[in-house]
């Protein structure tokens, strides 16, 4: 069909709407992986071989309209993706995805402002939600050793930079996770001997790190925290004030800390701490008397459930990352009885906690760690009991396949026992 169309437009539905200004049909089908579309035309989006991005124009007036129809009905198998060109799409920035995957599904986009952008008309594609990019840098900071006052950035292919004076109180034991998407924060920890601390340090969405602020809810340490849901919270759990703890905080996406919710199952300190599934959580291991290898689900409302059967071994100060965009996690290291563990165990993307699988790393704990480059994880720093002995300054890579690298010379002051966060949208 060519020409053009004055009063006809075609729904997902299949009724024909009416366009006041016309709207004029490509009478050339898209094929390819890329497609760049105009104002005022429709197109037939063929994905039978390969997923294909639509680019839409870098500019807009109100009421410019573009409509893209599944052609072959294969979406469902090989996907759209809109890039929107510098423009806002459903009010959120062009580093969302915004992606199209049901089959016979069509999509009538309108530019409404500079504030919400392009808006789609139809009831089916109004409900799509375009989805927060993954996080791609991350800072380790804080612990205890020769670098306790020291922080490191951590680039999107996972090299780690020279040391950065810190601000704020110097502590180990802490916690340390993203929120918002795109900034982080450390929390709580331990100072000397004193282990109730209610600090919270902000790190923005270019990597620096706050001076000291208050953090709601009691103060502890041994605690870890992880990111869960769709947009951007978090929850910190767990902990020892001068006693095991099973309570949990939930985290906004504005990096707003709530009161104490009781919590469920074992108490412990020093778990590890993982997203899975996209939008749920994983807490593993920790030490309440024994060394506990059960697990705690965090739901996507961030509901943390009863302790269940784990796997593995049992112990203390483990690190844990999630990688693949927050599908799967990984855990790394840990004590049992003043032994150092080199295994690794992996999380699957429904919260099944793997056996042990030895790692090419140098067994230790109090490792620092965190996602990067939106699929893969890092684990650096640490202590080690192995000759010779003490704090470490080594790191592994995790691949996006969640395979473990041998040790590789690490960056600044060896030491142990703080955490690590993830920030910025930004490569």
């Amino acid at each position: 069909m060519s020409g053009i169309v004055i009063n006809n437009i075609a729904s997902s539905s299949g009724i024909i709407a009416v366009a006041a200004a016309g709207l004029s049909w490509s009478d050339t089908i898209i094929t390819g992986s890329t497609a760049t579309v105009e104002a005022g035309k429709g197109y037939w989006v063929n994905t039978t071989s390969n997923t294909c991005t639509i680019t839409l124009p870098s500019s807009a007036e109100a009421g410019d309209q573009i409509v893209l129809i599944d052609y072959a009905r294969t979406w469902g198998t090989n996907k759209i993706i809109i890039d929107s060109n510098g423009l806002n799409y459903q009010g959120n920035p062009d580093t969302y995805t915004v992606e199209y995957n049901t089959d016979g599904q069509s999509v009538n986009i309108v530019y409404s402002d500079a504030t919400k952008g392009w808006i789609p008309l139809e009831d089916d594609v109004t409900a799509l939600e375009p989805v927060a990019p993954e996080t791609q840098q991350g800072i380790m900071a804080f612990g205890d050793g020769d670098g306790i006052d020291k922080s490191n950035l951590v680039n999107s292919s996972g090299v780690i930079a020279s040391d950065i004076s810190l601000v704020g109180t110097q502590r180990y034991g802490l916690a340390g996770t993203t929120y918002g998407g795109d900034k982080g924060m450390f929390l709580y920890g331990r100072v000397g001997s004193d282990m109730t601390n209610s600090i919270t340090n902000f790190v923005s969405n270019s990597g620096v790190i706050a001076t000291d602020s208050s953090a709601a809810g009691s103060a502890r340490a041994y605690v870890q925290a992880t990111t869960f849901g769709t947009t951007g919270q978090a929850i910190v759990a767990f902990g020892n004030d001068g006693s095991y703890q099973n309570y949990y905080n939930l985290i906004s996406n504005s990096g707003v800390i709530a009161s104490d919710t009781s919590g469920s199952g074992h108490t412990r300190s020093a778990p590890a701490a993982v997203p899975y599934g996209t939008d749920k959580a994983l807490y593993a291991y920790g030490y309440n008397g024994t060394y506990l290898n059960s697990k705690a689900l965090v739901s996507n409302q961030g509901v943390v459930a009863s302790n269940s059967t784990g796997a593995g071994t049992g112990r203390v100060y483990t690190g844990g990352a999630g990688f693949q965009g927050r599908e799967r996690g990984i855990i790394f290291g840990g004590d049992n009885n003043n032994t150092m563990l080199g295994q690794t165990n992996l999380i699957s993307n429904t919260g099944v906690l793997g056996s042990d699988v030895s790692a090419t790393g140098t067994a230790r704990y109090g490792t620092y760690q965190c996602s990067y480059g939106g699929d893969k994880a890092v684990f650096a720093y640490g202590y080690t009991n192995q000759s010779p002995a003490g704090n470490k300054n080594m790191k592994n890579l995790v691949n996006s396949s969640g395979v473990m690298a041998s040790d590789a010379t690490g960056v600044g002051d060896t030491r142990a026992n703080g955490n690590g966060a993830g920030f910025s949208y930004s490569a």
